[in-house]
């Protein structure tokens, strides 16, 4: 049980006081068509600060959710701004130049390439950024970004700030439905789009997002739980150690004291 209202002018403040401090024009963030971004870019609108929406299609061409959330903002907000900048010839050219015919369909020139277009929408996202003195906004969720590491490292985990960062996919669905974000996104099957065969997140993972969030409760819990549940703890514990370069600062080599002088 959460209390949506709260959480939502809870966030919505938490906003305006951030980009006060920073001194920055208004913000900006990229649109999937999923209910993360759907979610964020609303709280976000909701500031009614400059808000910048930008669609990046590389693979999906066509991405009518996005397109619908769009249209959704812009009929209940008017700070929100919207550049549509197609990044398909940008990953081709660089696809080419980088990988060898033989080796593009082996598995990890495939996560190479899936993960290049995350990194060509991070840096997009900052080119505007950077002209109109922006704040870069993240579209992650606590099970994605500090459970299982769900993101791509310099790509959709290069943000300035994570307004959905405490909330579970669980807690997203239920603000959804609170802000009205429409059903089509809210009942969507959960997918990255950097697949040519439109893989969703279950299949990545191997698991729901519900049985993940059970297991980021209950992964020091071991007792009297069901095989399947056990199969569970595993694979978000797996996942959340492989994945823990991500999820921490990186690493400093730290001189000590006495080696300066």
């Amino acid at each position: 049980m959460i209390h949506s209202k709260l959480i939502i002018n809870y966030i919505i403040t938490w906003l305006k006081k951030y980009i006060k401090k920073s001194k920055s024009n208004g913000f900006i963030l990229g649109i999937s068509g999923g209910i993360d971004s759907a979610l964020t870019s609303t709280l976000v609108a909701m500031t009614k600060k400059p808000t910048l929406i930008l669609e990046m299609p590389i693979l999906d061409k066509k991405n009518n959710l996005s397109k619908q959330h769009i249209q959704f903002l812009k009929k209940k907000f008017e700070n929100i701004y919207h550049l549509e900048k197609n990044l398909y010839q940008l990953y081709i050219l660089f696809s080419e130049i980088m990988d060898e015919p033989n080796q593009i369909k082996q598995q990890k020139y495939l996560l190479a390439l899936a993960n290049l277009q995350s990194r060509l929408r991070m840096i997009t996202l900052y080119y505007y950024a950077n002209i109109h003195n922006y704040l870069v906004v993240g579209t992650g969720n606590k099970i994605e970004d500090f459970g299982v590491g769900f993101f791509t490292k310099y790509g959709d985990g290069g943000v300035d700030i994570l307004p959905i960062g405490d909330l579970t996919k669980s807690e997203v669905k239920i603000l959804s439905k609170e802000l009205n974000i429409i059903s089509s996104i809210q009942n969507a099957i959960p997918k990255d789009g950097l697949w040519q065969d439109q893989r969703s997140d279950e299949d990545q993972l191997n698991a729901t997002y519900k049985e993940l969030e059970w297991a980021m409760k209950n992964d020091k819990n071991h007792i009297r739980i069901t095989n399947k549940k056990y199969n569970i703890i595993n694979i978000y514990k797996n996942l959340h150690q492989k994945n823990q370069h991500k999820m921490i600062s990186i690493p400093i080599c730290v001189i000590p004291n006495t080696f300066k002088y």
